[in-house]
């Protein structure tokens, strides 16, 4: 970007315009398009943007209303990553943001899935960016208690379903995908790496942070996403977890996996790609996602990292440690965010 450019955008908004461009170019789409009114764009945000907010919070306290910049609004609101990519590369089609904290950026992929089978759009560009690692932020999820206190030893700090996690390691970033009709992607010969087959999605009514303790409602996202696709459980190689490394989240995610796969959770590798990230919140989905494209075009599964200490509450097959050489012929990818937002997404080999 250049410095005007910079300038206008907060930090969440520059990373989608740098995901955003590789994304289509890897597509091959970073050229002249076709019809424009037929690509369109869902790229999310969780909390948007807060470096604005926090910066020009400081203008107003230190030199009065009047030198607020007229960028505030623009800058700070959620929508601007999907407005301001469409902008940048003229696409007219559907456009707009979910904001369903956490599992922003997975709700946006399964929406956008649906645009296009509904026949809505031939092209979409979806996903999520976050760049929430500010003070205020920060102080706010320790008041609350969510993050790991492990500060002696950060690398450690991230430890999905081990008996002696103690909250999440905040992260920042962006991931985005671009979503094709499969008969538009065919005839303009397209580098097909996977396919998106099922969407589910589900609330759990119980609690501003916390999920239901039964877990029937996550159970009930997966179940759904297996519904769309017409699949059978035993098809599914590997999950890409939301595996926060809190106490609540990864024991009830284990048990919905369990109530929603029957015997066949304990057959599945699951690994929480947070052990190395960090946690990025809105983005999550959208680069956990590329996670599980990767893993099936490479016939690999990523660890769950700082497995030390097994939990009896979390005794499934968690890919330990170590990356594991194996084929993945399907992939589903969970997001939870506060205010029980569900979201589940499966990825198929493309034949």
């Amino acid at each position: 970007m250049n410095p005007k450019e910079q300038k206008r955008l907060d930090l969440f908004c520059q990373f989608a315009v740098v995901a955003g461009a590789e994304a289509l170019k890897s597509a091959g789409l970073d050229g002249e398009l076709n019809d424009n009114a037929r690509c369109g764009v869902i790229v999310s945000s969780g909390i948007g943007g807060m470096h604005t907010i926090i910066e020009q919070t400081k203008v107003m306290e230190n030199r009065g209303m009047d030198r607020v910049s007229p960028m505030l609004v623009p800058m700070m609101i959620s929508d601007m990553a999907s407005g301001y990519l469409a902008m940048k590369h003229n696409f007219q089609g559907p456009n707009f943001c979910v904001v369903s904290a956490c599992a922003s950026a997975l709700h946006s992929i399964g929406e956008a899935f649906w645009i296009i089978k509904r026949g809505d759009a031939d092209v979409m560009m979806a996903g999520g960016t976050e760049a929430g690692v500010v003070d205020l932020g920060i102080a706010g999820f320790a008041s609350m208690h969510a993050l790991s206190t492990r500060n002696d030893d950060p690398m450690a700090a991230c430890r999905p379903f081990d008996r002696d996690r103690d909250g999440f390691v905040p992260a920042e970033g962006a991931g985005i995908l671009v979503l094709e009709e499969e008969g538009h992607a065919r005839k303009r010969g397209a580098n097909i790496l996977a396919e998106v087959v099922g969407y589910g999605l589900s609330c759990d009514a119980y609690h501003f942070t916390a999920p239901r303790d039964d877990a029937s409602c996550t159970t009930a996202a997966i179940e759904a996403a297996f519904r769309t696709a017409q699949l059978p459980y035993t098809d599914l190689a590997y999950i890409n977890a939301h595996g926060t490394s809190t106490v609540m989240n990864d024991k009830c995610e284990t048990l919905a996996i369990k109530q929603a796969l029957g015997e066949h959770a304990r057959k599945v590798a699951i690994s929480s790609t947070k052990s190395m990230t960090g946690h990025m919140l809105g983005a999550s989905g959208g680069f956990e996602s590329i996670v599980c494209v990767k893993a099936i075009q490479e016939s690999c599964v990523p660890p769950t990292i700082n497995q030390c200490n097994p939990d009896p509450d979390c005794d499934l097959d968690y890919v330990p440690n170590e990356a594991r050489e194996m084929q993945v012929p399907l992939a589903l990818k969970l997001n939870f965010g506060f205010g029980g937002h569900n979201a589940a997404v499966l990825f198929r080999k493309y034949a």
